[in-house]
C-alpha cells in the first residue's frame, strides 16, 4: 500500500544549502535555500526569489558561494532563512557567521561552515528564480577531513531538510559502499 500527496516538490534528502554574496559596498549577505543541487557536472542550480538581497547581490557581482549546512549550525543556517537581509542588512554578522573572501569568485565563504563550493554565475532567470553556477572550486576545513585529506561523513554532519514537517535532520551513518554493494547481484 502507498499513499498519494499529489505533485509537490520535495526530494528526500532535500540539502541545506547556505548561498553567500556580496553586496555592492563588499558587506557579506547569506540566506538559506532548499530547493538547490548538482545541475551538471561542474555545475549547481539553487531557486532564488528575485526579491531577495542575494539575488540582486549575486547578479550584480557575477559570483556567489554555496556552503553545506551542519548539525552543529542549525540554528544559524535557520536564522539566515527566517531573517530578510533587505530588512536586516547585518545579518550575516547577526548569524555569528564570519566571511573569508574566496581566492576564486567575489564572493565569500563562511568561515563556520566546513563545506563550501564555489561559483562563478552562468545564468539567473529572474521569472523561475533559477540561479545556475559554474563550481570553480570547493574547499573544505581540515577539521572534517580523513587521513587521506577527502572529506568524511564521520567527521562532518551535513543536514538536510524535511519539508514535509519541517525539520532539519543530520546524516551520517554510512550503510554501503558506492559502486561495490550492488556487485553481490551480478
Amino acid at each position: 500500500m502507498r499513499k498519494n500527496f499529489g505533485s509537490q516538490s520535495w526530494l528526500f534528502p532535500m540539502p541545506v544549502l547556505i548561498v553567500a554574496t556580496y553586496d555592492e559596498n563588499g558587506n557579506p549577505d547569506a540566506m538559506n535555500a532548499a530547493w538547490g543541487g548538482i545541475h551538471d557536472t561542474n555545475q549547481i542550480g539553487v531557486c532564488i526569489d528575485p526579491g531577495h538581497k542575494t539575488a540582486a547581490n549575486l547578479q550584480k557581482t557575477g559570483a556567489f558561494t554555496v556552503s553545506i549546512g551542519d548539525a552543529e549550525h542549525v540554528v544559524e543556517c535557520d536564522y539566515v532563512g527566517i531573517v530578510s537581509g533587505n530588512n536586516v542588512p547585518d545579518k550575516f554578522a547577526q548569524a555569528g557567521f564570519h566571511a573569508v573572501k574566496s581566492e576564486f569568485v567575489n564572493a565569500p565563504i563562511i568561515a563556520e561552515l566546513p563545506m563550501t563550493l564555489e561559483c562563478k554565475l552562468l545564468s539567473y532567470d529572474v521569472k523561475t528564480g533559477c540561479a545556475t553556477g559554474e563550481i570553480v572550486n570547493i574547499s573544505a576545513a581540515d577539521t572534517i577531513l580523513d587521513a587521506d585529506g577527502n572529506i568524511s561523513l564521520e567527521k562532518f554532519t551535513p543536514i538536510c531538510f524535511n519539508p514535509v514537517n519541517h525539520t532539519y535532520t543530520a546524516l551520517g551513518k554510512t550503510v554501503g559502499k558506492a559502486f561495490e554493494a550492488g556487485k553481490i547481484l551480478k
